[in-house]
């Protein structure tokens, strides 16, 4: 169990903070239509996402707290978006279903990892679906913008986005098994 003044990080109050944004984005969004002030706090999570890592590594302050919730608070604030703009008929149903189911997977073989003690780093694939994924999602509150365009980019960037995040899964779950079986590989070597 991780102690208090490891708990307590910088990079961990700042992931605190991207949990506590959540029912902020949603009463901003679904309960006062404030498409923009949402907008905002989404970005102001998604910069608190990429501070918090580099803090974590700079400083080296990785504890278990932020290995387990940094990961969680990315996922719950991204569906929260994806589910808000699918509520207010932005985005279609099919990738928030996909990534939703995705992430189920992901966060039942974490806790069952983590009980192991074992930890799958953040890899490269990873990190570009997130970023996709974010991309997609401001660019979705632009939409009306994108009307007369053939390919809609948010669209298809969302759609890149969710090609990623189950590639990232397969890479995920082939290092776990390696794990399991004793194997090292170049992934376990890389820092979260």
């Amino acid at each position: 169990m991780t102690d208090r003044k490891k708990i307590w990080t910088v990079p961990n109050v700042l992931t605190m903070i991207r949990m506590a944004l959540i029912p902020v984005y949603w009463v901003l969004m679904i309960g006062y239509e404030l498409n923009y002030w949402a907008l905002a706090v989404f970005v102001v999570a998604a910069l608190t996402d990429m501070l918090d890592g580099f803090l974590a590594r700079k400083y080296h302050q990785i504890t278990d707290f932020g290995m387990l919730m940094d990961p969680l608070a990315d996922k719950l604030m991204t569906l929260s978006v994806m589910a808000t703009l699918l509520i207010r008929g932005m985005i279609s149903w099919e990738p928030l279903a996909l990534l939703a189911g995705k992430e189920f997977i992901m966060l039942l073989g974490g806790l069952l990892l983590f009980n192991r003690k074992i930890v799958v780093h953040s890899l490269f694939i990873g990190k570009f679906a997130q970023t996709c994924l974010c991309v997609s999602l401001i660019l979705s509150f632009f939409a009306d913008e994108f009307e007369n365009l053939s390919i809609q980019p948010h669209t298809a960037i969302l759609w890149i986005g969710v090609g990623a995040a189950y590639t990232a899964l397969v890479f995920y779950i082939n290092t776990v098994v390696r794990q399991l079986r004793g194997v090292e590989t170049i992934y376990d070597k890389r820092e979260e």
